[in-house]
């Protein structure tokens, strides 16, 4: 009701959501699924979507994506998680650390609370455990997913709208966002009819831009060896510094140069200069051989070696040595051939004459069977 009210004051401002999930009635009681949750996953499933499509298209096997994905995202939620915790700690820990927090809290993702960098982090960790078990390039990997990881942010970030939490400060804009003043994160001392930035909406389109931004510079340039990873990390963190200096939450606060911010914007900056320094070092150092999204030694063009015990070449040799077959066929395409007294035609005989060693006998001849062409 107190939306409704506030959408009726303020009608070009961003209303606050009267929803905020459902419950599903069960024997012993009920099970409350978040709107939060439930846009994390919904950005795991559209992201994962997109990923699989560049994944397939850049000859990764079938079905490796689902292998890799099931170490990836426990991971990356785990490390969210505590990123989170250890860069807004108050709550859990209690101001300084004084342990007046409460650590129940903290598993409590459906509070909200996921922190990107510590996803990406950890989240890599399981696609390299996932990539190593599949003789897979966690490179080639990184780069298939980054759009679909920027898809998946910009879809997600919608929980805090549902959660009403992480916005902007006070703004007198026309698409200012509402929040309930009975909401909690509503801040104190301030009117009923405040409107806020709604960072969380400037955040999730740009990431959709950026989603466009990285397919298009992918398509002409085709970066490969982690260099479209970084890419991203460049543009989601140029986007994050000033849209996190908009925020008023509760943050860890870092001062750096003589400059006092939220270490959210401190990270922003390493992470964006960190990543500049390794995509040019990476384009500098690019070979120009096609990459390929398996490690050495795997894959479909490895040595047949390592499944048979003999090379390639050999096997031709072997499929060559054992000669009859081609002959037979010239006998169906010349059926008028004449044939010797053993039945045999001279294109039976020339063969079996040549691959004889000179000073051994037909019947040594007979050893050029399987084994015949096969090196040792």
């Amino acid at each position: 009701m107190q939306s409704l009210l506030h959408a009726a004051a303020a009608p070009l401002s961003i209303p606050s959501p009267g929803w905020s999930g459902f419950d599903i009635p069960l024997p012993w009681g009920t099970l409350r699924i978040h709107a939060y949750a439930l846009c994390i996953l919904l950005g795991i499933v559209v992201g994962l979507w997109l990923t699989s499509v560049r994944w397939r298209r850049r000859g990764a096997p079938e079905g490796s994506l689902w292998d890799i994905a099931i170490w990836a995202i426990p991971f990356g939620i785990i490390g969210g998680r505590l990123y989170h915790v250890f860069s807004s700690p108050d709550a859990y820990f209690g101001p300084g650390f004084d342990g007046t927090g409460d650590l129940s809290l903290i598993p409590q993702v459906w509070r909200g609370g996921l922190g990107i960098w510590g996803a990406v982090v950890l989240g890599a960790v399981g696609a390299w455990i996932g990539c190593r078990r599949l003789g897979l390039k966690l490179t080639a990997f990184l780069d298939a997913a980054a759009p679909g990881l920027l898809l998946a942010q910009a879809i997600g970030r919608w929980g805090n709208w549902f959660n009403q939490e992480l916005f902007g400060g006070p703004t007198t804009l026309p698409w200012g966002l509402q929040i309930d003043p009975a909401n909690p994160n509503f801040p104190a001392g301030l009117p009923a009819d405040t409107l806020f930035h709604p960072t969380f909406l400037y955040e999730s389109l740009w990431n959709l831009a950026g989603v466009g931004i990285l397919l298009l510079l992918d398509r002409r340039f085709h970066f490969r060896r982690g260099r479209l990873f970084w890419l991203y990390a460049m543009y989601y963190t140029l986007g994050r510094v000033w849209i996190e200096a908009l925020r008023i939450d509760d943050a860890e606060q870092i001062t750096l140069f003589g400059i006092t911010t939220r270490l959210n914007v401190w990270t922003s900056i390493v992470v964006f200069l960190a990543a500049l320094i390794v995509f040019i070092l990476l384009g500098i150092r690019a070979p120009k051989t096609p990459d390929s999204v398996y490690l050495k030694g795997h894959g479909p063009d490895r040595d047949v070696t390592t499944l048979t015990g003999h090379n390639l070449d050999s096997s031709v040799s072997d499929s060559g040595s054992r000669g009859n077959l081609p002959e037979k066929n010239s006998d169906l395409t010349h059926p008028s051939a004449p044939s010797d007294a053993d039945g045999k035609t001279p294109s039976d005989t020339a063969p079996e004459a040549a691959q004889q060693p000179a000073g051994r006998t037909g019947e040594a001849g007979s050893e050029s069977g399987p084994d015949a062409g096969r090196s040792t």
